[in-house]
């Protein structure tokens, strides 16, 4: 299957000046990486009034833990198409029509009356945010040099454990001092002016006038873009996608279930078990930037590299996380959760690196919505879930010890993926000359 360029959607502007390619890639990053902020205060504020909810309409732990599911699921089932429909119809313009739509059913939670309306609302996030990592991560990536990309990958995506830490913050602040349903109305707000700075600033003219020499030639009028089918090309990108998604359950669990543990397990009162997870959501996402450059700098010199760290970031993350959860609360438990937390999504960076690597520039935002769809239905949508299904049964004390197990497969999946990577890279050489020949004998 091909897909057509509607002619003119990606002429290039003037050149820009020297000064002005050096600025605007960052200027990009920083709203597009902005908005990341927003979409997960969005998806994650919902953690921090847990405690409310549940007191205030008699919730169990598996409708909680489906409230919080809900988001990632629909991201998972939609990220693909709606990516295509961003890698087709405008990067930049269909960033601004998501981010509007996040913000305005956020907005919808606070008008809630019962369970059955807020999962409805929750859904609609969900809608919003389907293609908005993949987009996102696309536009920042063909910007920046290559180089770069387990780095901005991880920094990036970072954006999800730093938005998570907004939301679950300020939002157990806003629900002590206003009441839960101000929570859901702060952070519509904010993401509906990251919107309207985003369609002010940044254009797909401008963005393909800067757009990386070694992101891939941009696409004439007319030009077909990359087979879809090169998206599962290789054993080496399944294996990546399913890798990762894998080990991201770990990350989901941790997003959705920490601000209630702390909450029950310390008997912390809810801002104060808000905050505290908070603090934890915060060093994952340093994790993920530390990760992607030191995934970088070895990457520089060995070719396998990614696949190396993302299998040591799961390995870290199995042994700090199964015993943080094994030795009772306390000291040593808060600092054995620091350092599970550090690697938790610490595979993010090397595995979108290595997606990038493995598919073409003209379906990047494709790919990484394929990233998406295996990363919120193995990891985000199944984490929160699972792990309430398991708390009613068993206690949430208890349903966190099998986080940590989730690592296993993810290794055991990086591991293929790193042995069939040469020969992946060499099935996608080949094909490139081939085709390369075609055309010239065309």
């Amino acid at each position: 299957m091909t897909i057509p360029v509607k002619a003119g959607a990606t002429t290039p502007a003037k050149s820009p000046r020297a000064r002005t390619r050096r600025v605007f890639p960052w200027i990009v990053f920083t709203l597009t990486f902005g908005l990341l902020l927003s979409d997960y205060m969005s998806r994650q504020v919902l953690s921090a009034v847990f405690p409310p909810l549940k007191q205030a309409w008699g919730l169990t732990n598996t409708q909680l833990g489906s409230l919080s599911s809900v988001v990632a699921l629909t991201v998972g089932v939609l990220a693909v198409p709606l990516s295509l429909v961003g890698d087709r119809w405008g990067r930049a313009r269909a960033i601004v029509a998501m981010a509007v739509v996040w913000s305005l059913a956020t907005i919808g939670c606070a008008l809630a009356t019962g369970y059955g309306q807020l999962l409805t609302a929750r859904f609609l996030i969900g809608v919003g945010e389907a293609a908005y990592g993949s987009v996102g991560l696309a536009v920042v990536l063909a910007v920046f040099a290559a180089h770069r990309r387990a780095s901005l990958a991880g920094a990036f995506t970072a954006g999800s454990s730093f938005g998570s830490v907004l939301g679950v913050a300020l939002g157990g602040v806003l629900a002590v001092q206003f009441g839960w349903r101000a929570a859901f109305v702060v952070m519509g707000v904010f993401g509906l002016v990251l919107a309207l700075l985003y369609r002010v600033v940044i254009s797909e003219r401008r963005l393909a006038a800067h757009q990386a020499d070694d992101a891939g030639p941009p696409l004439a009028a007319g030009q077909r873009r990359a087979h879809l089918s090169t998206l599962f090309a290789t054993p080496a990108v399944v294996l990546a996608y399913l890798g990762n998604g894998l080990q991201l359950l770990i990350a989901g669990a941790l997003f959705a279930w920490l601000p209630s543990y702390f909450n029950r397990g310390y008997a912390l009162p809810t801002d104060k078990a808000a905050k505290l997870a908070a603090l934890f959501l915060l060093i994952m996402g340093i994790g993920m930037i530390v990760c992607g450059l030191v995934t970088d700098r070895i990457g520089a010199t060995r070719p396998t590299g990614p696949w190396t760290t993302a299998i040591a970031y799961a390995a870290a993350t199995l042994i700090l996380l199964g015993a943080a959860f094994a030795v009772a609360p306390g000291g040593l438990q808060m600092l054995l959760l620091a350092g599970g937390c550090f690697f938790a999504a610490g595979t993010t960076g090397p595995t979108s690196a290595l997606v990038a690597r493995l598919t073409h520039e003209s379906i990047r935002a494709t790919a990484f919505g394929t990233v998406a769809f295996f990363n919120n239905l193995l990891g985000l949508a199944a984490g929160p879930l699972v792990i309430g299904i398991l708390a009613d049964r068993y206690g949430l004390d208890t349903a966190m010890k099998f986080v940590p197990l989730v690592a296993v497969g993810a290794i055991v999946l990086l591991f293929g993926g790193r042995a069939a990577y040469p020969s992946s890279l060499a099935k996608l050489d080949a094909a490139a000359a081939d085709d390369k020949t075609r055309r010239g004998t065309a």
